[in-house]
């Protein structure tokens, strides 16, 4: 075995370590004093060993992802290898949900009291609604928003909402919209990562991307589509610096800055997607120097989202500041730093594997030593180091298996620098069938 191989079996091993010791002190926190608000930490899941319909599916994909996953991505054309890609992370997604159950699985997932479909009914007069949005964000507060609307800007409901209007109503339906909007984000990442680091990589990512254990959050969670949003818009960024077309890449830099300003207004912590932007401006500058004009279509696209929301009397700031009034009214309060600041990172051990975990180390090993793929692992790191700041805010305790999906996804890109690939990918799809069939978890 050589060394390299076994410097990624020692990353994986303490990755293994850190997720034992969140489950093993967050049981006793939990049982002794009741403060982390979780059955299972640090998962917000209960031990509930299970099958049910979508496992036969779920093993048979996993099967298939591991056995030709590798060598389909080398070979198919790229277009075809982006169809496939979403397709299959489709329905590795749904067979995952499906394991709990149509029901319990997806229709339901979106429609529990916390929930946006909750109120849904209040948005019967959109403008005033969001004209008044804020007033309902504490806990005391008259009428006061349930926990996930409280705790996004209004893009995020309004998204059902407008689901809603145009028929597309209840749980199923805005489950559904989640899962093959939520599928695309993985075709993104493939995007973003062949523009700004060459085909090869990407390739060599798809299968991680396709098969990662966060498709058991993904199937049915909001968050979901809130990465699918945050993805594109560093994908079509990377392609506004990379393309030779001027015409093109005005285009993908406005719609980059649209889809940018929609993330910062459906999740407060995307705006930490700057740093990914930055990265890509950075890695793109040599175009973006040739090129400044591309700077203003996607201010422009920028700024958008935010100017409709705020003449529509909805301040992000005042929102902004209130979440964090209302959070620390609720558990966020009371669930200690001190053991979430580190069993966070445990959740995104579960959600990325242990493959990420040896793929993080190679990824280090690439920025030290500048080796070919430096530009695929400063994308990587500023992913990293968005995650990093987020958990250090003190705003992420507990959930982060599902609120991290946007920068977890970002994360898988580093197997592409592991060798054998089969091996690690085939842990990835264990991983994911063991969470899924061993617990109930919260989505």
């Amino acid at each position: 075995m050589n060394r390299a191989l076994l410097r990624d079996l020692y990353a994986a091993l303490a990755a293994a370590l850190l997720v034992t010791a969140a489950v093993l002190v967050g049981h006793h926190i939990q049982h002794a004093h009741h403060t982390l608000f979780v059955d299972w930490p640090p998962l917000l899941a209960n031990w509930d060993p299970h099958l049910g319909p979508g496992t036969p599916a779920a093993v048979l994909l996993a099967a298939a992802g591991v056995a030709y996953g590798p060598a389909l991505a080398a070979r198919l054309r790229w277009r075809a290898l982006l169809a496939a890609a979403w397709g299959t992370a489709t329905a590795w997604i749904l067979s995952l949900a499906l394991v709990d159950g149509w029901h319990r699985g997806i229709a339901e997932q979106l429609t529990t009291r916390q929930e946006y479909l909750r109120v849904v009914d209040r948005f019967a007069d959109i403008p005033a609604a969001l004209n008044g949005f804020t007033g309902h964000i504490l806990i005391d507060s008259p009428d006061n928003w349930p926990a996930h609307v409280a705790g996004h800007p209004p893009a995020a409901t309004l998204t059902f909402v407008l689901l809603d209007r145009v028929g597309l109503r209840g749980g199923g339906w805005a489950g559904m919209w989640c899962v093959l909007v939520g599928a695309t984000a993985c075709v993104a990442v493939l995007v973003a990562a062949r523009a700004l680091a060459g085909e090869r990589l990407a390739r060599r990512a798809a299968p991680f991307l396709v098969l990662a254990p966060a498709a058991v959050w993904m199937g049915t969670s909001a968050d979901a589509y809130f990465a699918a949003v945050a993805a594109w818009a560093v994908a079509l960024l990377a392609l506004a610096v990379t393309g030779p077309s001027i015409g093109r890449s005005v285009g993908w830099a406005a719609g980059s800055g649209l889809l940018f300003g929609l993330a910062c207004y459906l999740s407060y912590g995307l705006t930490l997607f700057a740093l990914l932007g930055a990265t890509v401006l950075l890695l793109g500058r040599r175009r973006v120097r040739e090129r400044p004009v591309l700077l203003l279509p996607l201010l422009v696209g920028l700024a958008v989202v935010p100017t409709v929301f705020t003449l529509a009397g909805f301040d992000w700031w005042e929102g902004y500041r209130l979440l964090v009034t209302r959070y620390h009214q609720g558990a966020g309060g009371i669930r200690p730093y001190g053991y979430w600041v580190w069993a966070n990172l445990a959740c995104t051990v579960l959600i990325t594997g242990l493959a990420t975990a040896a793929g993080l180390r190679r990824t280090g090993a690439v920025l030290i030593r500048r080796r070919g793929g430096t530009r695929l692992a400063l994308l990587v790191a500023a992913a990293l180091l968005a995650l990093l700041a987020a958990d250090l805010s003190g705003m992420s305790k507990a959930e982060t298996e599902r609120i991290w999906l946007p920068f977890a996804l970002w994360l898988l890109p580093a197997c592409a620098f592991l060798t054998r690939p089969r091996v690690w990918l085939a842990a990835q799809a264990v991983l994911a069938l063991l969470l899924n069939h061993l617990l109930n978890t919260g989505w």
